[in-house]
């Protein structure tokens, strides 16, 4: 039996799920700001450190893959506490790192375990009454969002302040207040599903199978985290270099410029509740599109940079909260499948973004970039108008 019912969320536990959801995502992005600060540590590359990003985006994917599931059949409190408490374990493990092995291993371990904030965003869509389940999708997202955002923000200036495992102490103790607050304040929820774990797993594949809808938006979802860690695995490298040579400190403050856009963004499942979500995707990747105008020129104008993070993000996050406010009405009882699936495709596609960009910088620098981006955003245009060309003739 369920304990909680739909339309039982106060706004209350809004904020407390939508912070705790950006707590936990952020605990995989602390390193994006310090990559040259890590590479000159451990006498590494900026390729190399790049793998730190690669390894966490990996470990999310296969902890949503593997972990997120299991809200489907056990206790979602309990669940999420655990979790939560084992991604701490992770962030301690890098705090605490003499070797870039070490690093790798924590980051590993916290990304794994970071996924309850994937567990996080259904149980509020499960919780929610049905005709705010858009609105609520898209707090707790726009959470999740300024977590990964602000991360760069709190990590440059807590670097600043006391070297870079300075931010994974910290960000160790805020999982554990975290896990503390969730504990106390989550009702308890268990649905009754008899599905065995295998079963649950190969479930995930048949949702595919059936779903076109949750096809083309995994699709979506992963070319758009792709563009997002595009721009943001290279940025740090950008700033630190002639002709601004950043602090960690200052690099950080470009996530406020982000979050910005992040927070601009919290209307997008209101739209897809009032049925515009393909309108509103239509719109949203073609803006992501032109955002790389005048990002291509960040490394002559500040001004062209911080326009682009301000569109890229805010289209990023609109598009992304439509995606999940579209799969969550497909399957009530299984959200965290759907969300699983959807999710492991989105992360997967942030860590092949990881990867183009680190590569791209090296061989063709920021421009190199630039093109990437753009072309990536051109490419999941291109796919959602053939989508929604090849589904008219059966409207």
């Amino acid at each position: 039996m369920e304990q909680a019912q739909p339309g039982k969320l106060s706004p209350g536990l809004v904020i407390m799920m939508s912070v705790a959801t950006g707590v936990a995502v952020a605990s995989n992005y602390y390193a994006q700001p310090l990559l040259h600060t890590i590479a000159a540590r451990f006498g590494i590359s900026n390729g190399s450190a790049g793998l730190i990003v690669t390894v966490a985006q990996l470990g999310y994917a296969l902890g949503l893959m593997l972990l997120v599931p299991l809200a489907d059949i056990l206790e979602r409190k309990k669940l999420i506490v655990v979790m939560t408490l084992l991604s701490a374990c992770g962030l301690l493990i890098t705090a605490t790192a003499q070797s870039m092995a070490f690093v790798l291993i924590g980051t590993a371990l916290t990304g794994l375990f970071s996924v309850v904030s994937q567990v996080l965003v259904p149980f509020a869509a499960t919780l929610a009454a049905p005709q705010e389940r858009g609105k609520v999708v898209g707090h707790v997202m726009t959470g999740l969002l300024l977590g990964i955002l602000l991360a760069r923000t709190v990590a440059g200036y807590l670097s600043a302040l006391g070297g870079w495992q300075t931010v994974y102490w910290f960000g160790a103790a805020l999982m554990i207040v975290t896990a503390i607050a969730l504990g106390r304040a989550l009702p308890r929820h268990h649905q009754s599903q008899s599905l065995s774990y295998p079963r649950l797993l190969a479930s995930i594949l048949t949702l595919f199978v059936a779903e076109p809808v949750l096809r083309i938006r995994a699709l979506l979802g992963a070319i758009i985290f792709a563009v997002f860690s595009v721009l943001w695995t290279s940025i740090s490298f950008l700033l630190a270099a002639e002709p601004f040579h950043y602090s960690d400190g200052t690099i950080g403050l470009f996530g406020l410029v982000g979050a910005a856009g992040a927070m601009a963004a919290s209307h997008a499942g209101r739209l897809a509740d009032r049925g515009h979500a393909g309108r509103s995707t239509s719109i949203g990747l073609a803006l992501l599109l032109l955002s790389w105008l005048p990002l291509v020129f960040a490394k002559s104008s500040l001004v062209g940079l911080v326009v682009g993070i301000l569109l890229l993000d805010l289209m990023v996050q609109a598009i992304h909260v439509t995606n999940l406010s579209v799969i969550n009405h497909l399957h009530p009882e299984s959200r965290n499948r759907l969300t699983a699936g959807y999710m492991t495709c989105y992360f997967i596609g942030g860590a092949c973004g990881s990867v183009l960009s680190t590569s791209m910088y090296g061989y063709a620098g920021w421009f190199g970039v630039s093109m990437t981006g753009a072309g990536l955003s051109a490419a999941g245009l291109a796919t959602w108008l053939l989508a929604e060309r090849k589904a008219k003739p059966a409207h």
